[in-house]
């Protein structure tokens, strides 16, 4: 059988190029995203930057850590606190000591990314005044990057100064990416700084968590000895004390998210549509095989000889896949890294497991495409075999029942248990990525039980129109059901992925948007900058008639659940009293009202949070204490969050204000006024819609991106398997197509019926993967409700939109073509072609 086997690949060579063609894309798209994430999980070793040439860097805490039985747990802190005084004192008398200040900038005609500093931390980077001088008085500053020239004047966010010199880095030192304000980093690379002088910067950042010390590290390690949480970095450590020292542990691990997503999506994409073309290219041979099993052999025999097949295409493509994928993996790197994706020293490493882990999984992905078909063939009769060469008759077998229902049951299941047990989980990405896999397999393997009926629908116009074609489209597209339904695969993933990880996202933004109108009374401002509302100006606002003003800040609370797990959450801090006005928190038990000093509103999602019970936290300096729950808040999609009270968040600066309006109070005269006292200051006033608007949620950049990569690598598979799916079926009907030009049919006419039928199969492979994103989405709908969050589903209909049109014309385009060479020969010698 071997020798047959071998005969078999030369005679079918479309229906194995077919295979071979999908088989090597699916096992190049496995190792691309399996090297991608093997080199994504540890970064390389970096110099410190803004503080190469600083003898010593004192830090302030800035971390919380907390003893459990399991060992310790650590957060960052909201609010670092700064290096003690009588430390400072200490220190003062062993050498020098610059306090360093960060603190954003916003410049009109500057780089987007901007971070002032004091001028003396500027010789620890180490900067050079490259032209100009360095600036004296509190409106001059020293910008770096050659954005601006000396003597130029710059409007900023901080006030309008002139630029009097410029910086040049010297060194390791790139301009690149964003730094942001009060110890979170964000970003990748050094910064674009602008130096203010040391009196101008502790006015506009008065606090300062790290000191820059000339002195003795021993002596400094003596100094601060006894002080809790107080750091003292030489080195390399003096790396941690860069604004950006976390960001590549930040960056490996969203980047590990996202390829691992992407990886998780595509190998499933791959294997999915492998095994689909496999089995659809061994069924195309029932003929083949019911005259093989009339010239004597036997079923083992055909199984034997498919294997074989499978096993030799398989090699082939697997080892083909494996040379594509590493092509393919430093363009996806280089790809990533200039979009922003990934830190500029990432790139693709010598890793070998992601190629032995592809090659292996095409093997096996080829071998298990063709078992179900390859015993199935074998188990056919002669006769029965070549009766049903023309007409696809029971296309479900038992297996496909089973795995089919065992599948669709287990996808009911597991949604039923978790939104009776935690609706929440729902909304998390591993969830609605991983869901919509289950149930595109389940349907994929039902899918020949609708395709008939399902064909019907969709034909139910075109049948009624003048001619012939419709009803054609329609007998040919459900006579096939195995074409059909191989066909129709590729869409199938391709919709319903894209309308469930979308649609999942937007939904999820929507129930936001729908919880903070819910939660905005009247008005909203915002500050001009991170510095916030000064006293000033929030005096300035309670005395504006017919306003309730509630001033707010943005601190976190720390809580450790189950003995073992420090959570963060994020904290608003209200005066007491307010809050029960201006902001209609959703309150399930106790009251918004009774919120003081000793007491804290939780929301449902805490461990304990039971009204009058006591808690034990840490608020976000580190400072621990017990509270009592005053009021419980619905979990709602996870932003709910707690509050507390200023007291409890020392040093947090206003970073909103809300407003509601007494009885008789007219909205338009008191929007003038909360604008008035805000001018100065440069607050903006938002209307409520206006702040809901403003507002709206926004998928996390990273996120966006990485469900764009997944649906961009998706479609271009799919498109290229379903071209290659519509080739393979297009070749397997010559003697169809001559038995219609037999007929009478000119040669125009066929080619428009198989045009019409690609049309049919897409539309019902669309139909298919949009049932699949609405029970996805109906069981994210389920969760919110549960959580109190009543929202609309939200499917990206133009995403969806374009990927059916997409598909169509690769579909058209893939079988007309194919299908018009064909027809240029003459009927009677297509009518005696052999299949």
């Amino acid at each position: 059988m071997l020798s047959v086997a071998l005969r078999t690949l030369r005679s079918r060579s479309i229906t194995f190029v077919g295979s071979f063609v999908a088989l090597s894309l699916g096992v190049a798209l496995i190792a691309v995203m399996g090297l991608a994430l093997a080199s994504s999980l540890h970064a390389p070793d970096r110099k410190p930057e803004r503080f190469a040439a600083a003898p010593v860097v004192v830090r302030g805490a800035d971390t919380l850590r907390v003893s459990t039985p399991i060992g310790d747990r650590v957060q960052k802190l909201a609010q670092p606190r700064a290096v003690p005084a009588a430390v400072v004192a200490k220190l003062k008398k062993l050498g020098t000591v610059v306090e360093d200040r960060s603190f954003t900038v916003r410049a009109r005609s500057g780089p987007g990314e901007l971070v002032g500093h004091p001028w003396s931390t500027a010789t620890f980077g180490p900067y050079e005044i490259d032209a100009g001088r360095a600036p004296h008085a509190a409106d001059e500053v020293v910008v770096s990057g050659g954005w601006a020239k000396p003597g130029e004047r710059v409007r900023t966010d901080r006030g309008t100064v002139r630029v009097v010199g410029t910086v040049r880095v010297v060194g390791t030192v790139r301009v690149a990416g964003t730094v942001r304000v009060a110890g979170t980093v964000a970003g990748r690379g050094f910064e674009n700084a602008v130096f203010y002088t040391d009196a101008r910067a502790a006015q506009l950042c008065p606090t300062s968590t790290q000191l820059a010390v000339d002195a003795d590290p021993a002596a400094v390690r003596t100094a601060v000895r006894g002080s809790a949480g107080v750091q003292v970095l030489t080195g390399d450590a003096r790396r941690s004390a860069d604004a950006d020292a976390d960001w590549d542990t930040e960056a490996l691990t969203a980047m590990n998210a996202m390829f691992g997503t992407a990886a998780g999506v595509t190998t499933f994409v791959s294997v999915f549509v492998v095994a689909s073309t496999f089995a659809f290219s061994v069924a195309q041979r029932r003929r083949e095989f019911g005259l093989l099993r009339t010239a004597g052999a036997t079923p083992g025999q055909i199984r034997r000889m498919v294997f074989v097949e499978a096993l030799s295409v398989g090699v082939l493509a697997s080892a083909a896949g494996c040379v594509l994928g590493s092509y393919g993996a430093p363009r996806l790197s280089a790809w990533v890294v200039d979009g922003g994706l990934a830190p500029g020293w990432f790139t693709i490493g010598s890793a070998t497991w992601p190629y032995y882990t592809a090659c292996a999984t095409g093997l096996l992905v080829a071998l298990c495409g063709v078992v179900t078909a390859a015993w199935r063939a074998g188990r056919t009769g002669p006769t029965q075999a070549l009766r049903e060469a023309s007409v696809d008759t029971r296309t479900m077998t038992r297996g496909r029942w089973l795995f089919g229902a065992a599948l669709l049951l287990t996808a009911a299941v597991t949604l039923g248990l978790a939104l009776f047990s935690d609706p929440g989980d729902l909304l998390h990405r591993k969830t609605y990525v991983s869901r919509p896999m289950l149930l595109i397999t389940a349907v994929a393997l039902l899918a020949p039980v609708v395709v008939r009926p399902l064909t019907r629908l969709i034909a139910w116009l075109p049948t009624r129109l003048p001619g012939a074609g419709g009803m054609l489209a329609r007998e040919n597209a459900a006579a096939g059901v195995r074409r059909t339904a191989a066909i129709a695969a590729p869409v199938l993933v391709t919709v319903a992925l894209a309308g469930s990880l979308l649609g999942a996202t937007a939904t999820l933004n929507e129930a936001k948007a729908t919880e903070t109108r819910e939660q905005t009374a009247a008005f909203a401002i915002t500050p001009a900058s991170a510095a916030g509302f000064d006293a000033a100006t929030l005096r300035k606002l309670r005395a504006v008639p017919g306003a309730e003003v509630s001033a707010t800040s943005s601190s976190a609370v720390y809580v450790l659940e189950d003995g073992v797990s420090l959570i963060k959450d994020e904290a608003r801090a209200a005066d007491p009293g307010p809050p029960a006005a201006t902001a209609h928190l959703p309150i399930v038990s106790g009251r918004a009202g009774d919120l003081d000093d000793d007491s804290i509103i939780v929301n449902e999602e805490w461990q304990r949070h039971t009204v009058g019970e006591h808690v034990r936290v840490w608020l976000g300096d580190g400072t621990r204490k017990t509270l009592r729950i005053a009021a419980v808040m619905t979990a709602g999609t996870g932003n709910n969050g707690v509050y507390v009270t200023p007291r409890n968040t020392p040093g947090a600066s206003v970073s909103r204000v809300d407003v509601a309006l007494t009885d008789g109070a007219d909205a338009h005269a008191v929007a003038a006024g909360l604008r008035a006292a805000v001018r100065t200051s440069g607050g903006q006033v938002f209307t409520k819609e206006q702040w809901v608007r403003a507002s709206y949620p926004e998928t996390n950049r990273t996120t966006r991106m990485g469900f764009l990569l997944v649906l961009g690598i998706a479609l271009l598979y799919t498109g290229i398997s379903l071209a290659n799916t519509m080739v393979m079926a297009t070749s397997d009907r010559v003697r169809d197509l001559a038995v219609l030009r037999l007929a009478g049919a000119t040669r125009w006419q066929v080619l428009r019926l198989v045009g019409a039928e690609a049309l049919m199969v897409v539309a019902v492979g669309g139909v298919l993967g949009l049932l699949v994103a609405a029970l996805n989405l109906a069981g994210m709908w389920s969760a919110l409700a549960l959580l109190s969050v009543p929202t609309t589903i939200e499917l990206p209909w133009t995403t969806i939109g374009a990927a059916v049109a997409a598909c169509a014309a690769l579909a058209v385009i893939s079988s007309v073509a194919p299908a018009a060479i064909t027809l240029r020969r003459r009927a009677v010698e297509l009518a005696g072609t052999r299949e």
